[in-house]
């Protein structure tokens, strides 16, 4: 029966091309501006590492003076060279990462490419298989090379390719800052979104280029990005005394296996938190946080707030144009009662005419669809040509793709529903009388 119904759906549709062409039109128009904004929405709320977010968190400390305390007040964003050694030292995760951002100079070997800067990330070991960062030759550094200070490098396939042509690189050298670094693993393409590692940099910028570790950083002075919050005396500058001064500028991650874990760890800050108090580090009472990195971001608002505004305003133009169609289908199904009455007189039931007209709404929907399809590619085109960070990441993915015409026929069907009911009242005696 689906197929005979369907066919007469066509019929109908065929039969009044001004009424079909307006609701799917309206249909279009709702899924277009609907599902622009949604998949912006999805792309910017989505998990960026979702084998393992529930496992890696991120702790916060509070090492501030009493100037300005108030109680309950959230704890820094990040932490100092200090508690970030002091923490990376104890071991009491399962792995663990301290980081900051940075900018390099590149000094290529090719007389024809001029010396550029590239973003880095300047960690610890641990980053790469915590992160579990895709390798396409090579791997990260060891432990041992953070102990060491050594000149070693990762780099990007995208970097690698404008230095090296693509090749493996493993063992070659890149200069940086007047410094040779032996490249020891080449990244294949890698960019989570968010940027949740380090929020400071760009909640959706790309991943850096150049990963050295943080020792040989330090060791060299090589230059820092991101935020820098002092108090007390404490001095944001590069030189020597960054690693004393009372300034939080690190990040600092932590995977652990279980919640059991992560409770035992947060019992761990707030026994750290207080024996640096008893040591006269900290002044202020013990005031911790240890978030997952959904948590994290959901603390943080990632999502600009424009963006869901804009999603709402979406979801409500949806609406207006469904009462459209709905007023449109009565149109439609109404005209049709002589047809309608035929059919009941013949021994068609209710229930089969109200599967017939839903059946032509689902047709109607997927239609609408299409054509909305066709709206949003070109809405999110639109947006991948403004200035913010995340306008990039604007693309319909198979996701998005199977939702759309999911809401377009089940929005559609919908809006059918109350004109498929009131065609199916119409008395079949009164319809015959009237042929």
């Amino acid at each position: 029966m689906f197929t005979y119904y369907l066919e007469l759906a066509l019929r109908s549709l065929r039969r009044n091309k001004v009424l079909t062409g307006l609701m799917v039109v309206a249909i279009a128009l709702g899924i277009g501006a609907c599902m622009t904004t949604l998949t912006v929405l999805h792309v910017l709320s989505g998990d960026p590492i979702p084998a393992k977010s529930a496992r890696l968190f991120y702790p916060q400390l509070d090492p501030q003076d009493m100037d300005g305390y108030r109680e309950g007040e959230e704890p820094p964003e990040q932490v100092t060279w200090i508690d970030g050694q002091n923490l990376l030292k104890a071991r009491r995760a399962q792995r663990q990462a301290l980081m900051t951002g940075g900018a390099v100079p590149v000094q290529p070997a090719q007389a024809d490419v001029e010396p550029f800067f590239s973003d880095a990330r300047y960690t610890t070991a641990d980053f790469f298989p915590m992160f579990e960062v895709p390798f396409l030759y090579g791997q990260g550094w060891s432990g041992g090379d953070d102990d060491a200070k050594a000149r070693v490098a990762v780099i990007t396939r995208k970097l690698n390719d404008k230095l090296f042509g693509g090749k493996d690189s493993r063992g070659q050298i890149v200069r940086l800052k007047d410094t040779a670094f032996r490249v020891v693993g080449v990244l294949d393409d890698w960019r989570p979104n968010p940027h949740f590692y380090d929020l400071n940099m760009g909640n959706y910028s790309e991943s850096e280029e150049v990963f050295l570790p943080l020792s040989t950083s330090r060791d060299l002075v090589l230059p820092r990005n991101g935020s820098t919050n002092c108090w007390g005396r404490g001095g944001g500058n590069d030189g020597d005394q960054v690693e004393n001064a009372t300034c939080v500028w690190m990040q600092f991650w932590v995977e652990l296996a279980s919640p059991a874990d992560a409770a035992a760890y947060k019992t761990f800050l707030e026994n750290y938190s207080r024996e640096q108090k008893a040591l006269g580090r900290f002044e202020r009472p013990v005031n911790v946080r240890l978030r997952n990195v959904m948590q994290w971001l959901d603390q943080e608002k990632v999502v600009p707030s424009d963006v869901r505004l804009q999603s709402w305003l979406a979801i409500g133009f949806l609406i207006v144009c469904l009462v459209n169609t709905v007023g449109l289908m009565l149109a439609k199904f109404l005209r049709r009662a002589g047809e309608l009455g035929v059919r009941r007189a013949l021994g068609a039931s209710k229930r089969e005419i109200f599967k017939q007209l839903l059946i032509e709404a689902g047709v109607v929907g997927l239609a609408g669809g299409v054509c909305g399809l066709l709206l949003a590619f070109i809405g999110l085109w639109l947006v991948r040509q403004q200035p913010a960070d995340y306008a990039s990441l604007a693309r319909l993915d198979l996701v998005m793709l199977g939702a759309t015409f999911a809401l377009a026929v089940g929005s559609s069907i919908a809006a059918g529903l109350l004109p498929a009911w009131r065609a199916c009242q119409v008395a079949p005696a009164l319809q015959l009388k009237s042929q």
